[in-house]
């Protein structure tokens, strides 16, 4: 097996050569930190990049927000959607097409956006039951696997063999990709959220959600941990191979769920995922 294991020093290189983040998403990003936000001007920076409007038009006008086909412009985006979810999607667009979808064979592109997205909506839920960041979850949730896109753009080959290997083996990814690449897809997560500049604990929570740091509160890692689990547990990605990860005890605990919240959280997260993944699809 080992003659699949990456050189770490081959995985910061591919890293190095991902597209700084376009300067529209760099300033929606900065916005949320101002209170005085300009958003007509802020509209006008993101209407000039193409690609980002289609995608926030897209969304704001999904079934999710109830206002379909009435969200002509980027400035009725930002005034339904809000300054938070607009700059998501905007950094969702470009990870979207920072990576190749046909380079790994056996990795369903699409199945793991639908994974992706129905965690976003689970960590959502899950941070507002245990009174955290909620936007910042959503976008924790919504990354948590970049690094997963990562090994199948840079790494075909190695990814390719070491899926193969999970399902004849029928153990979780994760385990595989340690054994055989010597690394995992939250480890390379968590240098993709580095060199992008992502908040201090949305990248920690993408680095840690399958090897949680010990802390005496629950904290973003956590959530996400317990998000990612969940959707699995749901099968929302729509893949053959799913398979639910271990469950952290000490996670569990420090989220401290009551079962009414477990119960709503699992319907709400089906319900939104379903309504709204349509609009992100490639």
């Amino acid at each position: 097996m080992s003659h699949l294991a990456l050189q770490p020093d081959a995985i910061h290189a591919k890293v190095r050569t991902l597209p700084a983040l376009p300067q529209a998403v760099i300033e929606l990003r900065s916005a949320l930190k101002r209170e005085d936000v300009a958003v007509d001007e802020l509209a006008t920076t993101i209407s000039h990049d193409q690609a980002l409007t289609a995608k926030t038009l897209r969304l704001a006008n999904s079934s999710f927000y109830g206002v379909a086909g009435r969200v002509s412009s980027i400035r009725d985006a930002i005034s339904i959607l809000g300054l938070r979810t607009v700059a998501t999607v905007a950094t969702t667009a470009v990870v979207i097409s920072s990576f190749d979808r046909t380079a790994c064979e056996g990795f369903d592109f699409d199945g793991f956006w639908r994974h992706a997205l129905a965690t976003a909506f689970c960590a959502q839920e899950l941070a507002a039951a245990t009174r955290q960041d909620t936007e910042a979850a959503f976008s924790a949730g919504l990354m948590h696997d970049i690094g997963r896109l990562a090994l199948a753009t840079y790494f075909p080959l190695e990814l390719s063999q070491t899926l193969g290997w999970a399902a004849q083996h029928d153990v979780h990814s994760i385990e595989a990709e340690r054994l055989m690449l010597n690394t995992d897809h939250a480890t390379v997560g968590g240098l993709i959220a580095s060199h992008w500049h992502f908040a201090p604990a949305i990248a920690e929570a993408i680095r840690c959600h399958h090897e949680l740091p010990a802390h005496t509160t629950a904290t973003l890692a956590d959530v996400v941990h317990v998000a990612d689990n969940m959707t699995h547990a749901l099968d929302l990605s729509g893949l053959d191979e799913d398979m639910v990860p271990p469950l952290s005890l000490e996670a569990w605990q420090r989220m401290g769920l009551t079962p009414q919240q477990v119960q709503r959280t699992f319907e709400r997260t089906e319900r939104q995922a379903r309504s709204v993944r349509e609009s992100l699809t490639v």
